[in-house]
C-alpha cells in the first residue's frame, strides 16, 4: 500500500526553504517527520509509555541525536567501522533540544520518553543542528503526547552587520555572533551562543530575529499536524494532589523557611536548618498518615520552601547567604599554584573554586574533530571536571558527563575568541571544580584565564564571567547577581554571561517562565556586565597582563616555514633525519604542509633554548641557498688534490668545491701552499657553472690582479689534434 504522505513548507525569506513531511517513514512511532533544508534531512521520532513507573516523580526524557556516516558518504572510522558513543558535538545538541522540550510537558507527566534524532542525509551547505529543534517538536506535535505547544530551534549569525537565520558553514565563518535560540511563538525558552564583544542591545536583537523565525516554524508544525489529523492528547494517571494537606505544611513551615532564608548563614548551615524544618513538619503526621501520602508531605514541603525564599527576595531584595540582589560573593584568586604546570590559577568566589592548568603544544596535539558534518582540529579546547566532593557527595564514577561537557564547551567559547591567531601552541586548558555552590562554568571562564595568562599566552584581553537568575510573581521581578545552587533551582530564569571589558563572548541562558519582556533581559544583561566587570576587576588585581615569556619548565615554541622542495630531506628516509635530530636536541618538531602555498610549516618544540637553536641551524644549513655575485666566509674542511671542499660558516654543512685554479691568481701547484684545513677564507659565488654544471666559488676573485698578469691557456693532453677534427655537425660525403 503507498502511503499519504503530508507536507508543509517554510520559507525563510531568501529563496531558502525547510520542508516537513510525514506519513512515510518509521510509523509506528507515536509521532515521526522528516525535515528537510536542501540536501540534508533529518528523521525525528518520539515513543512514550502509556503508564509511569511506580515511584517515578520526575518526566524520564531521553533525547537522542546521532549523525550517521553513511550521510555524508563517509565511512566512521576504528576497526569495527561502526557508529560508537555520541560525540561531543552531538551531546551538544542533545542538550540543546532537551532545554527546550522538558519544561514544556506537563509538570505531573512521569512517562518515560524517548525524542530520537538523527541526520540521514548531510547538504555540507546546511547545519544539520540549527533543525534538531524543530525536527523533535514536530514529531510531538504529531502524536497524542501531552505537550504545550510547538517550539523551534534556530541558529542567527551576524555578517557585516545583518542577521541571517541558519546560515551555512562559510556564513558561520565570517560571523561576529552565533546564537542558538529556542522559543514557542509566545515565549523564548532558550539562548546559547558565542560573540565578538557585543553589546546587550544588539544580543536582544538578535534574539528578536530569531524569535520571529520560530513563530512561522511553529505555525508550520501546527498545519501539518492539521492536515496530518491532530491526535486526542492521551489520558494519563495525574499525580495526586491535596490541598488540605498542602495548606496544613505551609501554615507549618512557611515562616520558619522564611526566617531561616533571612539570616543569611552557609550552605550547610542552612541545610541542616532547612532539613530540621522539614523533620518537624513530618513529626506532625502519624505512621498511619505518612504511610497514605508521604511522597506528598516532602513535595509539599519543598513547595513551601521555595515559595519562602523567593518571597523573601522580591519582598526585601534579600538572599539566601545574606547578600541583596546586585552583591557579589567575595573573591580571592591566586595564580602559578602548581610548580610544574605550563599555567595554573585557582579562582574563588563564595563557595565555589575553580583550579585551572594549560599545557603548551605542536599541532600534533590539537583536538582531532571527526565527524559527518564536521573535520576539523582545535589548536584550542577546554576540558571541564566536576567531582563528587565538589558538593560534599560520595558516588560513582562514570566517565565524562553530558553536563561536564556542555559546561565546558561554553567555558571554550568564552575563551577562544581572546586566543590570537598567531599564537604558536596548541593550548589545552583543564578545569578541576573542588567547590561547587553556583556557576562553576563562570569560575572556570575566570580561573581558565588567569592560567592562560600565567602561562605566557598572549590573550588579546582577558574574560571574566557571570551567573544571574530571575525571581518574578508576574508584577513585580528581581535580578540576582552571582545565584547560589538554590536560587538556579529556585529561580524562573538562569543565565550564565561572559565578556572582556568592551563586551559579550558567549551567553548560555535558560527562561522558564513565558512572556519575559525583552526590556526585562535586557536589564538583566546590564546588571550582568556590572557584576563581570567587578569580577575582571578581580582578575586584572592577580595578574594585569599575560607574563611576557612561557615558564621555564615550559616548552618553547618556534615556527618557521621552508620551501616545499626541503620536507623531504628534513625528514628523511623513514623520518631517519627528523628522528636523530629531536634526539640530539632533546626537541619535538612537527612538520605540516601548507596546502595554499606547499611551504612546509616546521614547529620546534623544546625546553632548552640551546637545542632550539640547534633545529634553527640546521633547517638554515639544509635550505641556505647563497647569491651570486655574493661574498662568503667559508672553513676548510677537506684538502684535495684539484682544490679544497669549504664550509659556508652561517650553514654549516653545506659545502662546495674551491678548485685549485680559483685559489689564487698565481698557478698553484699544491692547495696547502695556499689554505690548510681548519683556515677560514673568503669566497665569491658564481652559481652554477654552465660548462661543469657545478657550483663555483673563487678566493682569487676577492683578490688584486697581479701587475701585468696574463692568463696562460690551459695545458690539456686532450687538446692535442683537436684542431684536424672535423666538426660533429659536418655530414660525411656519401
Amino acid at each position: 500500500m503507498i502511503p499519504q504522505v503530508f507536507t508543509q513548507t517554510i520559507d525563510l525569506g531568501d529563496g531558502r526553504t525547510i520542508t516537513l513531511e510525514t506519513g512515510k517513514l518509521a510509523k509506528q512511532a507515536d509521532g515521526s517527520v522528516v525535515v528537510k533544508m536542501g540536501d540534508t534531512m533529518l528523521l525525528a521520532t518520539v515513543v512514550s509509555a502509556r503508564t509511569a513507573n511506580p515511584g517515578i516523580d520526575f518526566l524520564p526524557l531521553t533525547v537522542d541525536y546521532r549523525e550517521k556516516f553513511a550521510a555524508a558518504g563517509r565511512y566512521p572510522g576504528g576497526f569495527m567501522k561502526r557508529e560508537a558513543r555520541p560525540s561531543n558535538e552531538e551531546i551538544l545538541t542533545m542538550r540543546l533540544v532537551d532545554r527546550v522540550l522538558r519544561p514544556l510537558f506537563p509538570k505531573d507527566y512521569h512517562a518515560e520518553t524517548q525524542v530520537m534524532i538523527q541526520l540521514m542525509s548531510h547538504d555540507p551547505e546546511v547545519m544539520p543542528d540549527a533543525l534538531a529543534g524543530l525536527a523533535a517538536s514536530a514529531a510531538i506535535q504529531l502524536s497524542d503526547i501531552p505537550f504545550e505547544a510547538p517550539i523551534s530551534e534556530v541558529r542567527v549569525a551576524r555578517v557585516n552587520g545583518e542577521f541571517i537565520v541558519n546560515p551555512s558553514y562559510k556564513q558561520l565563518a565570517e560571523a561576529d555572533m552565533d546564537l542558538m535560540v529556542g522559543a514557542s511563538n509566545d515565549f523564548v525558552a532558550m539562548v546559547e551562543g558565542e560573540m565578538d564583544e557585543v553589546s546587550e542591545e544588539e544580543m536582544a536583537d538578535a534574539i528578536k530575529v530569531a524569535h520571529e523565525a520560530i513563530k512561522a516554524q511553529c505555525d508550520a508544525q501546527v498545519a501539518l499536524a492539521e492536515a496530518f489529523g491532530k491526535k486526542e492528547t492521551r489520558e494519563y494517571e495525574v499525580a495526586e494532589t491535596n490541598e488540605e494537606l498542602s495548606q496544613k505544611i505551609h501554615d507549618a513551615a512557611y515562616q520558619k523557611c522564611y526566617d531561616i532564608a533571612k539570616k543569611g548563614t552557609s550552605k550547610q548551615e542552612r541545610g541542616l536548618a532547612f532539613s530540621e524544618v522539614k523533620e518537624e513538619v513530618i513529626a506532625m503526621f502519624t505512621e498511619e498518615e505518612l504511610e497514605e501520602y508521604g511522597d506528598l508531605v516532602g513535595k509539599y514541603f519543598g513547595k513551601t520552601h521555595k515559595a519562602a525564599v523567593r518571597d523573601l527576595t522580591l519582598n526585601e531584595g534579600l538572599r539566601l547567604d545574606g547578600r541583596k540582589t546586585t552583591d557579589i560573593r567575595p573573591i580571592w584568586c591566586e595564580v602559578d599554584y602548581l610548580p610544574r604546570t605550563h599555567g595554573s590559577s585557582i579562582f574563588t568566589r563564595g563557595e565555589t573554586q575553580a583550579l585551572a592548568t594549560v599545557t603548551l603544544g605542536t599541532s600534533r596535539d590539537a583536538n582531532m574533530i571527526d565527524s559527518p558534518t564536521i573535520q576539523d582540529e582545535e589548536r584550542f579546547y577546554l576540558h571541564y571536571n566536576f567531582p563528587p566532593f565538589s558538593t560534599g557527595e560520595a558516588r560513582p564514577l562514570r566517565g565524562t558527563s553530558r553536563r561536564e561537557i556542555g559546561h565546558g564547551n561554553l567555558a571554550q567559547r568564552a575563551l577562544k575568541g581572546m586566543i590570537p591567531d598567531d599564537c604558536p601552541y596548541t593550548v589545552r586548558v583543564v578545569s578541576e571544580v573542588l567547590e561547587s555552590n553556583g556557576s562553576s562554568s563562570m569560575a572556570t571562564v575566570c580561573s581558565g584565564t588567569m592560567a592562560l595568562m600565567d602561562a605566557g599566552v598572549q590573550m588579546k584581553k582577558p574574560v571574566s564571567g557571570i551567573a544571574m537568575g530571575l525571581i518574578s510573581d508576574g508584577e513585580r521581578y528581581a535580578v540576582l547577581s552571582d545565584i547560589l545552587g538554590d536560587e538556579d533551582h529556585l529561580g524562573d530564569m538562569d543565565f550564565k554571561v561572559t565578556g572582556t571589558a568592551d563586551g559579550i563572548t558567549a551567553c548560555q541562558m535558560d527562561i522558564k517562565i513565558k512572556g519575559l519582556s525583552y526590556e526585562i533581559l535586557v536589564n538583566a544583561l546590564k546588571q550582568a556586565r556590572d557584576g563581570r566587570l567587578h569580577i575582571l576587576e578581580k582578575l586584572t588585581d592577580t595578574i594585569e597582563t599575560p607574563n611576557t615569556d612561557v615558564k621555564a619548565h615550559a616548552p618553547k615554541m618556534v615556527t618557521v616555514r621552508i620551501a616545499g622542495e626541503y620536507i623531504g630531506a628534513m625528514i628523511g628516509p623513514g623520518g631517519k633525519h627528523i628522528q636523530e635530530l629531536q634526539k640530539e636536541t632533546e626537541t619535538t618538531i612537527v612538520i605540516n604542509e601548507d596546502e595554499a602555498t606547499e611551504e612546509g610549516i616546521v614547529e620546534i618544540l623544546g625546553t632548552s633554548q640551546e637545542g632550539i637553536d640547534k633545529v634553527l641551524a640546521r633547517i638554515q644549513a639544509l635550505t641556505f641557498k647563497p647569491e651570486k655575485g655574493s661574498v662568503y666566509e667559508t672553513k676548510v674542511i677537506k684538502i684535495l688534490d684539484f682544490g679544497a671542499v669549504v664550509e659556508y660558516t652561517e650553514a654549516p654543512g653545506n659545502e662546495v668545491l674551491l678548485h685549485v685554479s680559483e685559489l689564487a691568481w698565481e698557478r698553484t701547484n699544491n692547495v696547502t701552499d695556499v689554505v690548510n684545513l681548519g683556515d677560514i677564507i673568503d669566497v665569491k659565488y658564481f652559481g652554477v657553472d654552465p660548462r661543469t654544471r657545478k657550483e663555483k666559488v673563487s678566493r682569487k676573485a676577492l683578490l688584486p690582479k697581479p701587475e701585468g698578469y696574463v692568463s696562460k691557456p690551459r695545458n690539456n693532453d686532450n687538446n692535442k689534434g683537436r684542431e684536424n677534427r672535423k666538426p660533429r655537425h659536418e655530414k660525411k660525403e656519401s
